[in-house]
Order: structure tokens, then sequence, then C-alpha cells
């Protein structure tokens, strides 16, 4: 190689190497961290100022790149996430949702009055759902969604998320959460930071219900409390205690029912919650 050839080598390898020194990092990042599978919740990381959407639907990414977003009971087995970045750029992933398998019972021979309400219960049960659905939807910017829950109750978990009754041959609305046989009275705790979004005291299925929002979707249901020591508007800390366990509502005995939501996606807590303590906080 002549001493001229290799001089304009070193320049063009000079060059680019200034210009890579020279140039930002380019954008690209994304982490997906929790259970792709029905009822799954899904931690997400990506750049500061990009866009997120899951199945053309856009998801709230919070100022350091934060998100989340979750998988319902009954969710197809496919979901394709999409991130644009902020210089342009823009990635996807092809999700493979994993199916599950629920447990289902059925009963037969039951009165008819056991099964289908009246048309005023059912005026009532259609006007209470409706504040219910609002209380879950709200989409409030809360940094609380990326930190870890802590139990509401202890106890032993006496029905589990995806359950379903078959009554004289017509199926009821599966069971959506976790129950928890803590005993009458003990207190139900706050299962994260947040701001109470819904607290009433004699809904027909729930009875004593409080909902409190964490923020960018994410919202947890206490139900069947026998008391309610929170307000619509409050802030209430981790771990705070927001009642005590009850055996209000459609109930056959007491216990706490969990529920957790992603807006109207209703999630299985048993898959963020960890393992339960010995004893009560």
């Amino acid at each position: 190689m002549s001493l001229r050839r290799a001089t304009f080598l070193q320049l063009i390898a000079s060059s680019l190497t200034l210009l890579l020194l020279a140039s930002p990092a380019l954008a690209g990042t994304l982490v997906l961290e929790g259970p792709v599978e029905q009822g799954g919740l899904v931690h997400g990381k990506t750049d500061p100022g990009a866009k997120v959407t899951l199945d053309g639907r856009a998801v709230r990414v919070a100022d350091d790149g934060g998100f989340i977003f979750g998988f319902g009971r009954d969710a197809p087995a496919e979901a394709r996430l999409d991130v644009v970045f902020a210089d342009g750029s823009s990635t996807h992933r092809d999700l493979k949702v994993a199916a599950r398998q629920y447990d289902i019972q059925r009963i037969n021979g039951l009165p008819t009055q056991q099964v289908t309400p009246d048309a005023a219960t059912l005026e009532r049960i259609k006007r209470e759902q409706v504040e219910i659905n609002a209380a879950r939807g709200v989409d409030s910017s809360l940094p609380f969604f990326e930190r870890a829950f802590v139990w509401p109750a202890v106890g032993p978990i006496s029905g589990v998320y995806g359950s379903q009754r078959i009554l004289n041959g017509e199926p009821r609305a599966p069971h959506m959460g976790l129950d928890i046989a803590a005993p009458r009275g003990s207190p139900v705790l706050a299962a994260d930071a947040g701001t109470v979004t819904l607290a009433e005291r004699d809904l027909f299925f729930t009875g004593g219900t409080v909902i409190i929002d964490h923020g960018y979707g994410l919202a947890t249901t206490y139900q069947h409390m026998d008391r309610i020591d929170v307000t619509v508007g409050q802030h209430v800390a981790a771990g705070q205690p927001i009642g005590i366990v009850g055996a209000t509502g459609r109930v056959t005995g007491p216990h706490l029912h969990l529920g957790l939501n992603w807006y109207e996606v209703r999630l299985d807590p048993a898959l963020v919650m960890g393992p339960m303590p010995t004893a009560q906080h």
C-alpha cells in the first residue's frame, strides 16, 4: 500500500471517529419486566419523551420513561407494543400473551331469585357500576405506580382470580381479584400510596368498598369492609389503615376482596403482591 493511500485511509478513519464522538447516543431503550400473561401487569422503561402504544392504544409515559400496561383475564394470545422515540426513530415488540386455565364451578337447581335479581336491583347494580368504572378510570400522574405493594390484610387465600360460577346454566361474572380470609374487624391497609377515588359503605355486591388511584391507570379495590375510615379525595400512604375487614355486600363470610386494575382492565393481584407475611403489619 502506498504512503499516500495509507494516509488517505487514516484521515477517513479519524473523520468517522470524530463524527461518532460528536453524535448523540442513539435512542432506543425498551425494557419490559413482569408477566406477559392473562391477568399480568407489565412495567416498562423507555427513553424520556417517547410515545408508547399497546395495540394502538396510547400508554401514559412518565417523565423518566416509566410506564405500565396489563392484560385482562381473557386477553388474546398476541399483542403489539410500539414505541416512537423523541428523535423520530421507532421500534416495536410482538408480545406473546400466555393463556391461563381458570377454575369453573357449575351449580344447578338454585331458586330463580338467587340467580336473576329483580328489576329494581338490576337498576341499582347498573348505577353503582357506573360509579365504580369512573373511579377506576382516573388517569392521574401520581408517581406510585412503579412501587411494590404491601398486603392490605393477612390470612388464607379463599378466592382466586379468574374463577367463575355457572348457576343454573347461566355464566356469572368471573371473580376478578383475591379473597383474603382475614379475621372480621382486622385492619385493612392501603396496598400503596395514592388518592381515594371511591369510598362507599353499602354497594349491592361489594358492600363497603374503597378504590385507590396509584397513578398511570393503576388502582386497587378493597371490598366487603364493615367500616371505612377514608373519604374521596384523601391522600393515603402505603400501609395506612383505611377500614376494617367485614362481611358486607353479597358474601358468605367475612373476608377482604382485593382487586387490581389498569384502567378498565382487571388484573390478578397475586401476580404482583409477592409472598404474604405471616403476621399483620
